[in-house]
């Protein structure tokens, strides 16, 4: 017996394309939701899969509709093939009950596999290489009352931004805010303390003028 299942996204599309498709196809029973891929509950879809027995076929318009990730796809055909079940898309003409069908999907395991060591392996080069650096995963550094001390010792020089002290200090300048109540206050200080501008640092008096013209030498 061949066994429809289709899917939409959303309330606003229309199933009448998947369901004139698996009716042509022979599906003798079609269930049928409005359901996000990305919803584990999708109750339409568990009342097909119990519905199947041995010998039966589960048809899809295509394979997206039945999976939100090539790994689930593998999981769900794979847990059907153990129960006896076939599985075909009609849009990639996919269909495990023939050899060629078979051959096809070892090829989407084998590469789902490929992809999961991939990702193994990359996540372990990185971790090696932040470790070669000094960097270690783990919870970030604890705030305790010397690394505040330090962090407020810092805070009103000028020459320091909060970025730059965070950093130092191997946190998140989110951090400083949270554990600093008046750092704000600390900063306004060191903008008070900032070095005089270059037109203040040039300024001279007026009787310095006089002594230091040539002109003005002349004349004494």
């Amino acid at each position: 017996m061949r066994i429809g299942y289709a899917r939409v996204s959303t309330t606003e599309q229309n199933l009448e394309r998947q369901l004139d498709a698996l009716t042509r196809a022979g599906c003798r029973r079609i269930f049928a939701e409005k359901r996000s891929g990305k919803n584990d509950d999708r109750p339409e879809l568990a009342a097909a899969l119990e519905f199947m027995r041995p010998g039966d076929t589960l048809v899809v318009a295509s394979l997206d509709r039945l999976s939100r990730s090539l790994q689930d796809l593998i999981t769900t055909v794979g847990d059907l093939r153990g129960r006896g079940v076939g599985f075909t898309s009609l849009h990639e003409n996919l269909d495990t009950t023939t050899p060629g069908g078979r051959l096809v999907f070892h090829v989407f395991a084998a590469l789902a596999e490929f992809i999961r060591e991939l990702i193994v392996a990359g996540t372990h080069e990185g971790l090696a290489a932040a470790r070669a650096r000094g960097r270690v995963g783990g919870r970030p550094t604890v705030v305790d009352a010397d690394l505040i001390r330090a962090a407020r010792d810092l805070l009103p020089n000028p020459e320091h931004s909060v970025t730059s002290i965070a950093k130092l200090l191997g946190i998140s300048p989110g951090t400083l805010y949270n554990h600093i109540p008046d750092l704000r206050e600390l900063r306004a200080a060191a903008r008070t303390q900032a070095p005089p501008s270059a037109t203040t640092r040039g300024s001279i008096s007026p009787q310095d003028a006089t002594f230091a013209d040539p002109a003005g030498s002349d004349m004494l």
